[in-house]
């Protein structure tokens, strides 16, 4: 995994350990535009970020892009999401990293799994190629801490 400075987008097949920082020109990244319309604060009230720990990561067989989550959301039991990230992140580099997710959305189905929510990423573009990085969090904020 790589921060925004690792800004070439797209995992490599090489295996590092430790990678140098890397310095990007901030002139170079672009991100999409703001919504010009505005959400009240009672629509953005509705939806629940909580922090999660990720138990469980794999692909999804006969995906290229959905990885399959099984995370601890504070709660007695563990909470299912598929995310379309598996082109940014071996599903192995992520188990043990604390996210955000918002947990209060309806199931939906994909490949004929109910993912029971969204984890949070940020999307930009870097020198013409795409970048995405999960939103992670200091692995000491317990599952299941409610965002604001």
């Amino acid at each position: 995994m790589k921060s925004i400075g690792g800004a070439e987008g797209k995992k490599s097949d090489k295996k590092e350990e430790s990678e140098p920082a890397v310095k990007i020109d901030l002139s170079k990244v672009k991100v999409e535009q703001l919504f010009e319309d505005a959400v009240d604060f009672d629509t953005f009230s509705k939806s629940e970020f909580r922090v999660v720990k990720v138990e469980a990561c794999e692909a999804v067989p006969k995906s290229k892009k959905l990885l399959k989550f099984i995370l601890n959301d504070g709660t007695d039991r563990k909470r299912t999401i598929l995310s379309g990230i598996h082109e940014y992140y071996e599903p192995e580099e992520l188990v043990g990293k604390t996210c955000v997710a918002i947990t209060n959305l309806p199931p939906r189905k994909m490949m004929g799994i109910d993912s029971e929510g969204m984890l949070i990423s940020a999307v930009y573009e870097y020198d013409g190629h795409e970048g995405l990085n999960l939103l992670m969090l200091d692995d000491s904020i317990p599952a299941g801490a409610k965002l604001y």
